[in-house]
């Protein structure tokens, strides 16, 4: 479901942006040009979509993949909620679970037991890490016998 945008907006308010929040002038005036012809419109929503849709998928991979995963979906999102009036609703709630995981991760309670948490476990590591090298000991590649058996 699209947007309801105003087709009978007033050029000259439209081009009055005292505090320039907005976007600009010119970019407003072709938005009002594409929105008057409804194939112009629907073409522009179309190419809206494909790219919001796109960054929003590559946010999902990235999300199992190297790369800022959050980041892609949250473009992903604000581009699509520029035309589409359910990709806001969705931009809405991510960014208040945003704001939510923000507030828990900086409770002072949970970020000591996350240092604990994360001390503990380097410790086990370097101690599997020790462990390993005592039984098995440290042989460098280039350090072994099968140079010998190509002379």
């Amino acid at each position: 479901m699209a947007i309801n945008h105003d087709r009978n907006v007033d050029v000259e308010s439209e081009s009055q942006d005292p505090e320039g929040d907005g976007p600009p002038r010119g970019f407003k005036r072709f938005r009002e040009f594409v929105r008057r012809y409804r194939l112009l419109n629907t073409t522009w929503q179309i190419g809206v979509f494909t790219v919001g849709a796109t960054v929003l998928v590559a946010g999902l991979v990235m999300m199992v993949t190297p790369g800022p995963g959050w980041v892609a979906i949250f473009v992903g999102l604000a581009i699509l909620a520029t035309e589409f009036a359910w990709a806001q609703t969705a931009l809405h709630k991510a960014k208040q679970a945003a704001a939510k995981a923000k507030e828990k991760a900086l409770d002072p309670r949970v970020r000591k037991r996350n240092q604990i948490i994360a001390v503990v476990f380097g410790l086990l590591v370097g101690a599997a890490v020790t462990a390993y090298l005592i039984i098995y000991g440290f042989n460098l590649p280039w350090n072994t016998d099968l140079m010998a058996v190509w002379e």
